[in-house]
């Protein structure tokens, strides 16, 4: 496959909104392009294509030897995404046009070359291509592919191409490597199915559907678990003769950030659990856990400053034996009495929740917020475990938002099909006449009042810094938020838990917008433990 080919790709999968239309193109590119380009192509949608990536430095050092610094300056201000203003910008190439490089070309080229060849070589295939070729180039090599096709939606789109179930491409993808030519020959019936041989894999998750009050009054509590809802990360332990592994809930190998839980997985079964830090019994903020998150290693000093713990929820495996078709009460008795015979350390049972009905189990939602926890989770005694989200087996009945109105201060462009709009949001509350930042987000809002948004920003601000502005602090924003916690990385000392904008409040004065006093109330009322 031809980079250009690749880039007409993202191009497409960028400006196309539905999932059905990102599915379809996925397919009919699966379909029409040969190996081993295919294979690299999809590790790139899936973030698993491993490069000796070119740093922004580098490609800002290319484009100043090339273009006036002043116009790049001004481009980018405008622009907002560096890739996109580098592919604008780029000069033509003097002299009769080089053929454009396939995506093979590049890696092999890329995984080959001595560091000082590497400026040489991405000059080289800016100068072959065309703008858009240009853009897929430098998002290629610097790992920076956001065209809204993550890893998921690929392997969905693959298993529709193939004709197979995502759940038998998802049980393999961990044992096959880019540009994935074992895969390809199995699904196209030339080859047997990929055997991991032994090396831990991940299964999918199974997911839960949020609960509405008026669906929660018609379930029957004895056909019902229900367990507490903790504020972390959803993981699985995958621990065998190959050796142990700790996924994320979208199937990235985060052992590296977490490596005493991974020694500690010295058995031979597949867990579901949340990842928490904990000290003694008390679950910490997740501002804590984030402290922990997306690390490539960790220091002696973070693991006993953070020290994390899983809270098991179910058993997929044990040993060789797969569970899942089981139902979740007959699951539940065995991860039970898995855990009475193992005694793993850093992980202990996430407990059921006794409840009588349905009022009782609405009470303990309610109080769910003193005790730091997101609510509750409700689980069908004979549901198997089932990937994906499938309605009615599980839901996640979580306690309702909390909400404060903040000032806008600051606005930045956003990524992909957002590079033209500010669409991310930095906001405060007022401490002593001063606003102080609490926090950012960058969803919520429909597409209409990102228009208005955009408009509004560009025509108050007041100073900028790069891609940045600043703002005046004259608009009020409503932000929904899951909890507010200490935080010593903030000027207010507090930061909010997934805010989202709620609401635009063109009809409350900046002045009446809510103060620190109001987020250290909700902290104190959450008991939440300080940072």
């Amino acid at each position: 496959m031809s980079l250009p080919a690749f880039a007409e790709l993202l191009e497409r999968l960028v400006f196309t909104p539905g999932r059905a239309g990102k599915l379809a193109l996925l397919r009919g590119w699966f379909a029409g392009q040969p190996d081993p380009d295919r294979g690299i192509g999809l590790a790139a949608l899936a973030g698993e294509l491993v490069l000796r990536t070119a740093k922004p430095a580098l490609l800002r050092e290319l484009v100043a030897a090339r273009t006036d610094p002043t116009l790049f300056a001004l481009s980018y201000d405008y622009v907002g995404d560096l890739a996109e203003t580098i592919a604008l910008l780029w000069p033509e190439a003097a002299g009769p046009a080089r053929p454009a490089p396939r995506l093979a070309e590049v890696v092999a080229a890329l995984e080959a070359a001595p560091r000082a060849e590497i400026p040489g070589l991405i000059a080289g295939w800016l100068d072959a291509l065309d703008a858009g070729g240009r853009l897929a180039l430098i998002k290629l090599v610097t790992g920076g592919l956001r065209v809204g096709a993550a890893g998921r939606l690929a392997r969905l789109a693959l298993a529709a191409w193939a004709g197979v179930e995502v759940a038998a491409i998802e049980e393999v993808w961990h044992g096959v490597a880019p540009p994935y030519e074992a895969l390809f020959r199995w699904l196209e019936g030339r080859g047997p199915r990929p055997d991991p041989a032994g090396a831990p894999v991940f299964r999918p998750l199974m997911l839960a559907h949020p609960l509405e009050e008026r669906e929660a009054a018609a379930l029957d509590p004895a056909e019902w678990c229900a367990e507490w809802k903790w504020d972390g990360i959803r993981v699985q332990l995958t621990g065998g003769p190959g050796g142990a592994r700790l996924w994320s809930r979208s199937g990235e190998d985060i052992s590296a950030a977490f490596p005493e839980i991974v020694a500690a997985t010295g058995f031979h079964a597949v867990l579901d659990g949340e990842l928490l830090v904990v000290r003694g019994a008390e679950v910490a903020p997740f501002s804590e856990l984030q402290q922990r998150l997306n690390r490539k290693s960790v220091t002696p000093r973070l693991q006993r400053e953070f020290p994390v713990a899983v809270r098991l929820y179910d058993l997929l495996f044990e040993g060789e034996e797969d569970l899942r078709p089981r139902p979740f009460a007959e699951r539940r008795a065995r991860l039970e009495a898995w855990f009475a015979r193992n005694r793993p350390a850093r992980m202990e049972l996430s407990p059921l929740i006794p409840f009588g009905s349905m009022e009782e189990l609405a009470r303990l939602r309610a109080e769910a917020r003193a005790a730091a926890i997101e609510g509750l989770m409700l689980k069908r005694r004979d549901s198997a475990y089932l990937a994906g989200r499938v309605k009615g087996l599980w839901w996640k009945w979580k306690r309702d938002p909390l909400t404060l109105d903040c000032v806008l201060m600051y606005a930045q462009r956003g990524h992909g099909k957002r590079s033209s709009f500010y669409s991310d949001y930095t906001f405060g509350v007022w401490k002593e006449g001063e606003l102080v930042p609490v926090g950012k987000a960058y969803s919520g809002y429909t597409d209409e009042e990102l228009l208005w948004l955009d408009r509004w920003i560009r025509e108050h601000t007041v100073a900028r810094f790069g891609p940045v502005r600043e703002v005046e602090k004259a608009l009020v924003l409503e932000v929904a938020f899951d909890a507010a916690q200490r935080s010593s990385r903030h000027k207010s000392g507090f930061a909010l838990r997934f805010p989202r904008i709620a609401r635009i409040r063109r009809d409350k004065p900046a002045a009446e917008a809510d103060g620190i006093e109001a987020v250290a109330a909700l902290v104190a009322e959450a008991g939440a433990a300080p940072a």
